[in-house]
């Protein structure tokens, strides 16, 4: 937690709590997925960076798949609203998912097809970290750049890096934690950097931000996204 001072209308020295608020969940419905270790791995390093961590997985918000017919007929379901109440109470998203033939789950889209027919937009200037793990050596990395594009299209911001586990089968302790030092360096590095971004997105909204959509793209005020 970050306390910082503040003076309020009397004058008075105050304190206001910059702590960022996390909602972390896994994709994966496989028992003993490496997605929900990544997923659980996330939760710890989070808190230990200060932020209140709230850890889900996307089976706690059932929903049908999408159909305008039962949208009229019954509004949107109570599994949607669970997660969009869980999200709004939320600074920042982090999404474990796992690599389906070179793109991303069918749940996890039918999830963000649903959330996009509420206004005002849930996910719309969200802060959204994206990772995921697989025995594979990619690490499910394409199955990542894929889950960029319906949540920027829904106006996210998806944080330029991406963590993607490869040779996840071998690559957890027992404790959960990853084996290699340097992947668990970058691993935590990636979520405290992610993090500082949120809180100065969310606590310092004075800070100019820089957005560059493509990883290596040079910058240039013509086409990158600047808050």
């Amino acid at each position: 937690m970050i306390l910082v001072a503040t003076v309020d209308e009397t004058g008075d020295m105050a304190t206001r709590d910059t702590r960022v608020r996390a909602l972390i969940f896994s994709v994966s419905l496989r028992t003993g997925s490496y997605n929900n270790r990544l997923a659980e791995l996330a939760a710890r390093c989070s808190a230990r960076a200060g932020a209140d961590v709230d850890l889900a997985h996307i089976s706690d918000w059932p929903v049908p798949m999408y159909d305008a017919d039962t949208e009229r007929a019954d509004g949107p379901p109570p599994g949607l609203l669970g997660f969009t109440d869980r999200l709004a109470a939320a600074h920042a998203l982090v999404i474990a998912s796992p690599e389906y033939n070179a793109s991303f789950p069918a749940n996890i889209k039918n999830l963000i097809d649903w959330a996009s027919r509420l206004r005002p937009q849930p996910l719309a200037r969200k802060q959204v970290l994206l990772m995921s793990a697989s025995p594979s050596m990619s690490g499910g990395n394409r199955g990542l750049w894929a889950l960029r594009v319906p949540l920027e299209h829904l106006g996210a911001r998806v944080y330029p890096e991406m963590f993607s586990l490869a040779q996840a089968h071998q690559a957890f302790e027992q404790d959960g934690d990853l084996k290699v030092e340097a992947l668990a360096t970058r691993f935590s590095s990636t979520i405290t950097e992610f993090l500082s971004l949120v809180e100065a997105s969310v606590h310092y909204p004075c800070a100019k931000q820089h957005w560059i959509e493509f990883l290596g793209e040079v910058p240039d005020p013509a086409i990158d996204r600047v808050e």
